[in-house]
C-alpha cells in the first residue's frame, strides 16, 4: 500500500497528514476542532479531503482519545468528547469513500515512535505519554498489544495510590495524578505556596501568583535552576521512574520510550526518571535494565502511527 493519511484529533485543531511507507509527511491539512461530537466527524472529513488533494490515498487511520473496540471501528467512550459507542469508521468511511481504521491516540503514538522513531531496532517497546495526563503504549513481539477488547494499556488509569487524589476518570489514586502534565504545575504550585523565597524565579515568569503558575513557566524556570522548578521535575519523574519499573515487572520490554509534553524538557525530567527507575526495579542490581530513551517524533508521533497503522490494514 501506498500513501495514507493518519489525522490527529487535538483540543483546538484536527490535523490531518499524508504519509509515506518510510514515515516521511508530505503534506497536511488542519481544521477547527468543532464543539460538537457530530461536527468533530464532519471536521474529520473536511481535514482528510484537504490533506488528499493531489495525492492517491489508499485508507485513513484516526488517533482518538479513548476507549477504541477491538475492531478499531467504534469509539467506546471518549473522555473529552461526547462519543458513547460511537461508530466513527463507518461515519468517516460514508463520507470519504476511504477505509478508515480507528485507534487510540496513544496506541498510534506509540506506533508511530516504534516504527519510525526511538524504538526502531527493538522488538519489545513500552511507551509513555507525559502530557497533561498520562497514557500509554505495548508493543511486544512487533505487534501493537491492545488487548481482548482493544483498551488495553490505559496506564494512566493503573491506581498507585490506594484513596488517592481524585481523578478525572472517577477513580482515585491514578498514576496519572502524580506523573503528568497537570500533576508538575501541582508539586510547582504547592512548593511555591510553602516556600516562596525558594520560587522567586518561577514566580516572575508568571503573573507574581502561585496559581498563576504554568507548565511553560515551571520549564523555563527550571533551566534557570530555581529550586522549585527542579524539585517539582524531580517528583514527577521519581513517581514516573517507580512507575515504569512496575512495567519491567510486567512486560520485560527492551525499550521504554518517554514522550509527550513533559518530555520536551529532555534530561531535565528523563536522567531523574532513570534514576528512579533503577531505584524501584525489582531485582535491578541482578536483571538487565531496559533502556528508557526519549521520543523522537514529537507530535507528529500520533498522526504518522494512525497513518501506518491504516496502512498494515
Amino acid at each position: 500500500m501506498g500513501l495514507t493519511i493518519g489525522v490527529d484529533i487535538g483540543g483546538t485543531k484536527i490535523a490531518a497528514g499524508v504519509v509515506d511507507e518510510e514515515g516521511q509527511i508530505l503534506s497536511t491539512f488542519k481544521v477547527s476542532t468543532p464543539p460538537t461530537a457530530e461536527g468533530i466527524v464532519d471536521a474529520i472529513s473536511s481535514a482528510v479531503a484537504g490533506a488528499s488533494e493531489g495525492h492517491d490515498i489508499e485508507a485513513v487511520g484516526i488517533g482518538a482519545a479513548g476507549y477504541v473496540d477491538d475492531k478499531r471501528a467504534t469509539v467506546l467512550f471518549a473522555p473529552n468528547i461526547n462519543w458513547r459507542h460511537e461508530p466513527l469508521k463507518d461515519k468517516v468511511e460514508q463520507r470519504t469513500g476511504l477505509p478508515v481504521v480507528v485507534e487510540n491516540d496513544a496506541n498510534a503514538a506509540a506506533w508511530g515512535e516504534y516504527r519510525f522513531g526511538a524504538g526502531q531496532g527493538h522488538d519489545d517497546v513500552i511507551c509513555i505519554t507525559l502530557g497533561t495526563g498520562l497514557g500509554g503504549g505495548v508493543i511486544i513481539g512487533n505487534k501493537l498489544r491492545r488487548g481482548r477488547f482493544g483498551v488495553a494499556a490505559e496506564f494512566g488509569h493503573v491506581r498507585v495510590v490506594p484513596d488517592g487524589l481524585l481523578c478525572g476518570c472517577g477513580s482515585q489514586g491514578c498514576w496519572e495524578q502524580y506523573a503528568s502534565g497537570r500533576a508538575l504545575v501541582r508539586y510547582a504550585r504547592q512548593r511555591a505556596n510553602a516556600t516562596p523565597e525558594n520560587a522567586t524565579i518561577l514566580l516572575s515568569l508568571g503573573d507574581g501568583t502561585v496559581d498563576g503558575i504554568e507548565g511553560k513557566h515551571i520549564s523555563e524556570a527550571a533551566r534557570q535552576g530555581c529550586p522549585v522548578a527542579v524539585d517539582s521535575f524531580r517528583e514527577l519523574a521519581r513517581w514516573a521512574g517507580a512507575g515504569l519499573a512496575d512495567l519491567a515487572s510486567l512486560f520485560d520490554p527492551s525499550a521504554f520510550i518517554v514522550g509527550g509534553g513533559v518530555s520536551d524538557e529532555g534530561e531535565l525530567v528523563l536522567d531523574p526518571i532513570r534514576k528512579s527507575f533503577r531505584r524501584w526495579l525489582i531485582g535491578g542490581e541482578w536483571r538487565p535494565h531496559a533502556q528508557v530513551l526519549a521520543a523522537q517524533l514529537g507530535g507528529k508521533a500520533g498522526l504518522v502511527g494512525a497513518a501506518d497503522l491504516a496502512r498494515q490494514g
